[in-house]
């Protein structure tokens, strides 16, 4: 992973964590998806079952730990959900 898109994942809009990214893929949120390499695979499957029927491009080239870094958050982070810029009125 490029620094210039782990500098992108501090400031961008996104969905952290497995739960909150399949329900941005499920809304048509997620413009991509960052899977940890080393997640639970009962955790982050679905997600990556979800976004290929979605279309969703899935990158899974970082660990949690430096998935959470890159988002800015003490605690590792099993998937992430890049959110569309165009989106608006969603109150975040």
């Amino acid at each position: 992973m490029s620094s210039e898109e782990l500098e992108g994942l501090k400031t961008a809009r996104k969905a952290i964590g497995a739960k909150q990214a399949v329900r941005a893929v499920e809304k048509g949120l997620a413009a991509k998806v960052y899977l940890a390499d080393d997640a639970d695979r009962r955790v982050v499957a679905p997600l990556a079952q979800l976004c290929g029927q979605k279309g969703i491009e899935v990158n899974e080239k970082m660990t949690m730990a430096e998935l959470g870094k890159a988002c800015g958050i003490e605690v590792g982070a099993a998937a992430v959900a890049l959110l569309k810029q165009a989106v608006s009125g969603t109150g975040r």
